[in-house]
Parts: C-alpha cells; structure tokens; sequence
C-alpha cells in the first residue's frame, strides 16, 4: 500500500485550517458602532439653544392698538412667555381686492420677523409698505401693553415685599412729526437713569434713509450719556434731532422724569 506523500498531507492541513477560520469569522458577531446604534434606536437630537433676550416682559396675550393704514385697519395679537415673544399673528389686516394678496404674503413675513427680532424692530415686507408700517405700528403698542402690565406686576410685587431695587422700566414717548416724517423715542430706564435709548420710528425713503441711520445711532448715545432731552443736534440731520429730543422728552415724563 502507498503511503501518502508528506507534501501532499501538509497542503490538506493547510486548506483545513484556512476553512475553520473561514467559518469562524463568518459566525462572529457585527461590532460596527453604526450598526449597533441602528439596532439600538437612533440617538436623540441635541436640544436647541434658546434664543436671545425678548423687549416685551411678562407673560401672556396682548393686542396692541389697531393702526389705521391707507388701506385698511391693522392689529396686532403677541403672546409672551418669561418675557419672550413666542407667536404673533394680525388679527386684522387689510383686506379685499388686490389687498387680499399684499396680506397674504406680507403677513406671515412679518410675523416671523417679530418673533425672530422681539421688538418692532422689524424691517417692512417689499411690495406691502402701509401693512408693514401699520403691523410694526401695532405690534410696538402690544409690546408697550405687555411691558406696562409687567411693570405694574413687579411693582405691586415690590410694595408687598416691602420695596426693594428699583425695576427697569420701558417707556415710548409720543410721536413728533417732523418736515421729512415722524420720530418716535423709547427708553428704558432703571434706579432714575436711562439705560438705553432706541428710535422706533424715524424719517425714511431716499436721503432721509441715510440721514436717519446715521443720526439716530449718535442721538441713541447721546440721550444714554446725557441722561436726559438735553443732548445736542446731530449735524445734518437738524429735523430728525428735533423731533428726536421732543419724544424723548416725552416718554421721560411718562417715566416720571
């Protein structure tokens, strides 16, 4: 009987060995990170950060005052969480004929913008000019509704507590008309100083739109630094100063000084 070749018996321990191995790793189980989250369920979304700080204060609904328009009548309705702005809606606007169009577009736009911004700071919807200037109109009175009704809360707060700090306070001065258009001055002011001043309305189209954005800035500053209506005119801009200084002073009446 032959014997078999000892090369020949080395080659089929060979092929053996490879075959187990073979099977072995075929039999193991998958360790990929990727497929181990699949079947486990997908991770949860990281959260989103908040936004920035709101203007109005407090919580709840408002409507501001409806602001009469060429075209109709607009309204605005915001609700306030903890002091943030977290829906706003017109509950009218103008309506009828080619104004049912300008609405539809206009208004939702807006409405993302009050949110987004917090304040009536908001920049008018292109092809819808009297919407937006009445919607920010309104929504600048919901937002001094909401700020006055918080006030009132934390000051009663404050007298059943027996006093303490003083609170900020958001006051909007009374529109001064001027020969370019009209001006209107909010300040906030805390512990008898004002510690910011903003233009909520100011001359706009053509030369008075650069006039304007350059004026107010410097005015702004200026009412801080003064802390008072005593602040002096910006060069070239004598008009829009003027009606600056004059609303100014009146929402620091309003504030009681």
């Amino acid at each position: 009987m032959r014997k078999s070749h000892p090369i020949r018996r080395f080659v089929l321990a060979g092929a053996a060995t490879v075959s187990g191995i073979v099977l072995l790793l075929s039999l193991k189980p998958a360790t990929d990170p990727a497929s181990a989250q699949a079947a486990g369920g997908a991770a949860p979304p990281a959260a989103a950060s908040p936004q920035g700080g709101a203007q109005a204060a407090g919580s709840g609904t408002v409507t501001g005052d409806a602001a009469r328009t060429q075209y109709g009548a607009v309204q605005v309705r915001l609700t306030v969480a903890n002091g943030k702005i977290t829906k706003a809606e017109a509950v009218q606007a103008p309506k009828g004929g080619q104004s049912d169009q300008i609405t539809a577009n206009a208004v939702p736009k807006l409405n993302q913008a009050a949110v987004a911004a917090q304040s009536a700071d908001i920049d008018a919807v292109s092809g819808a000019t009297y919407t937006s200037t009445g919607y920010k109109q309104s929504l600048q009175s919901a937002i001094d509704k909401a700020n006055a009704a918080a006030g009132a809360s934390q000051g009663s707060d404050g007298q059943n507590a027996g006093g303490g700090a003083a609170q900020a306070r958001t006051v909007t001065g009374a529109v001064a008309q001027t020969q370019y258009g009209p001006v209107q001055v909010r300040v906030t002011v805390s512990g008898g100083k004002i510690t910011k001043a903003e233009a909520v309305k100011a001359p706009s189209g053509g030369q008075s739109t650069n006039i304007t954005a350059n004026a107010v800035p410097k005015l702004n500053q200026a009412a801080v630094a003064a802390g008072s209506a005593e602040i002096d005119a910006v060069s070239g801009a004598t008009y829009t100063s003027a009606g600056y200084k004059e609303s100014l002073q009146s929402a620091l009446d309003r504030a009681g000084g």
